[in-house]
C-alpha cells in the first residue's frame, strides 16, 4: 500500500485528532453544546478523527521504502483482526446486558485508530530492529 499524501500530513493528522478530542470539551465549557446540537458535535468529532487517522495512514514516511510499505500492509491486517475482536466483544457485552436499543456506529473509526496504533508500533519496532541490527558484527 503506497503512501498517497506528503510527509507533512502525518503530524497534521495527529493535530486533527487532538483537535477532535478536545474541541467538544472546549465547546461544552464555553456553553455551546446543548441537547439540540449534541449529536452534531459528536458526529463532527468522529468525522474529524477519521480524517486525521486517514491522513496519518496515507502520509509518506520520512524514509519511505519497501519496508515502510510492508509495515503499512501488516498494520492494516492486524487492525482488521483487532477491530473484529473489539466489535465482537462489544456485541457480546450488549447481548449480556440485554441492551437492544444501542448500536455501535463507530466501527470504521475504531478500525482506523487501531490501524494507526498498529502502524506506529510497526514503525517503532522496525526502527529499533535497525538500530540493534547495525550494532551487531
Amino acid at each position: 500500500m503506497k503512501a498517497l499524501l506528503p510527509a507533512f500530513c502525518r503530524p497534521m493528522g495527529y493535530g486533527i485528532i487532538a483537535l477532535a478530542l478536545f474541541l467538544p470539551f472546549l465547546m461544552w465549557i464555553m456553553g455551546r453544546v446543548t441537547d439540540a446540537n449534541l449529536l452534531f458535535y459528536k458526529e463532527c468529532s468522529k468525522l474529524l478523527m477519521m480524517v486525521g487517522a486517514l491522513m496519518i495512514l496515507f502520509a509518506l514516511a520520512k524514509e519511505e521504502n519497501d519496508e515502510a510499505e510492508q509495515i503499512r500492509i501488516t498494520a492494516t491486517r492486524n487492525a482488521m483482526f483487532l477491530t473484529l475482536f473489539f466489535i465482537f466483544g462489544g456485541m457480546l457485552w450488549r447481548v449480556w446486558r440485554g441492551d437492544m436499543l444501542s448500536a455501535d456506529t463507530s466501527t470504521f473509526l475504531i478500525f482506523l485508530l487501531m490501524n494507526v496504533l498498529c502502524l506506529e508500533y510497526g514503525t517503532k519496532r522496525a526502527a529499533i530492529r535497525r538500530m540493534f541490527h547495525h550494532k551487531q558484527p
